[in-house]
């Protein structure tokens, strides 16, 4: 296959990492290379999963809690933070959120869903992952798994020995899990 890859996202932008209260660095990649995510197998390489705004973060908390019966309402205030981080530089990603890019990958147009409105599995996503990580490219840019609609937009990204530069301190959920907070890199200005 030939992936479509580039910079998506403008260089500087503010990447949104949900976590726990209780990690000691939300930015360590560590976890997610021995379990494996969307993008990466397991037993592979650390990868942040990053979300590109405040919307798409909030997904990713409806998504922690599919097939439970909590709901976002049901959470205390302090279930969950929010960090914020910059990348090092402009990052030369796998493109899975145009029409071009998604045909490229080989998943189907309705990308994170099939045409029968499933999630398009991770085994599927990994083997891209696998290539793209081959090939030397920092990650995969793609609509969000969050959302069967694919709102969103998700950055699966490999530091391979770089650092993020985080913004701020952490958010408890309380204050950002209501539509009144709109925009997700405000909450980390000083």
């Amino acid at each position: 296959m030939t992936l479509r890859h580039g910079p998506l996202s403008p260089a500087g932008h503010l990447w949104l990492r949900v976590c726990s209260p209780e990690w000691t660095d939300p930015f360590d990649g560590r976890f997610a290379a021995q379990r494996g995510g969307r993008w990466n197998p397991p037993g592979s390489w650390p990868t942040l999963y990053l979300s590109r705004d405040l919307a798409t973060a909030r997904l990713q908390i409806v998504r922690l809690l599919e097939g439970t019966s909590v709901t976002p309402d049901d959470l205390t205030d302090d279930a969950f933070d929010l960090v914020a981080a910059g990348l090092p530089r402009a990052q030369d990603v796998v493109d899975v959120v145009t029409a071009e890019g998604v045909a490229a990958a080989g998943v189907p147009a309705t990308y994170p869903v099939d045409v029968g409105g499933v999630r398009v599995a991770h085994a599927a996503c990994q083997v891209i992952g696998v290539e793209a990580h081959e090939d030397g490219l920092d990650g995969v840019e793609c609509r969000s798994a969050a959302s069967s609609a694919g709102t969103g937009r998700e950055l699966a990204w490999w530091p391979r020995g770089r650092k993020v530069r985080p913004r701020g301190g952490r958010v408890p959920y309380g204050s950002w899990r209501d539509d009144g907070v709109v925009d997700g890199p405000s909450l980390f200005i000083d």
